[in-house]
């Protein structure tokens, strides 16, 4: 009879051993990288616009994107005008579309990727378009 039972204790000591090992292996196989990729608040693979300084400072982005676009995407109120924009894609440059505020000429701005952008006062960013491109 106790070879039975130390048998039984092996094989539930086996089986929950198994299980744990399981588990500790699952954990480490999804958990998240993409947070190592994010800067200023802004998550990987996105690009992030900050309206303001106060924005800037806390993290705290107002506006993202993240789709690959063949042509540019106008800004909302959370991203037009911002002072600054990060790009925490890997592999994707960034256009930016702006207009010089005292003479209303439009430009464009490349922005490489796991780069910052920041605009002053005397430019509105108005438009977005993100290219599988590495580099500008």
């Amino acid at each position: 009879m106790r070879v039975q039972a130390n048998r039984r204790t092996t094989k539930r000591l086996a089986v929950a051993a198994t299980v744990a090992a399981a588990l500790a292996t699952t954990t480490m196989v999804t958990a998240p990288t993409a947070s190592a990729d994010s800067r200023r608040g802004c998550d990987w693979p996105r690009v992030c616009f900050y309206l303001t300084s106060s924005d800037w400072d806390n993290d705290d982005p107002t506006a993202a994107f993240q789709d690959v676009t063949t042509s540019y995407q106008n800004l909302g109120s959370r991203s037009r005008g911002a002072n600054y924009v990060v790009n925490t894609r890997n592999d994707d440059r960034v256009y930016l579309r702006y207009i010089h505020n005292g003479t209303g000429v439009t430009s464009y701005l490349c922005v490489d990727p796991n780069h910052n952008q920041t605009f002053s006062n005397t430019f509105t960013v108005t438009g977005i378009r993100i290219d599988t491109a590495s580099s500008c």
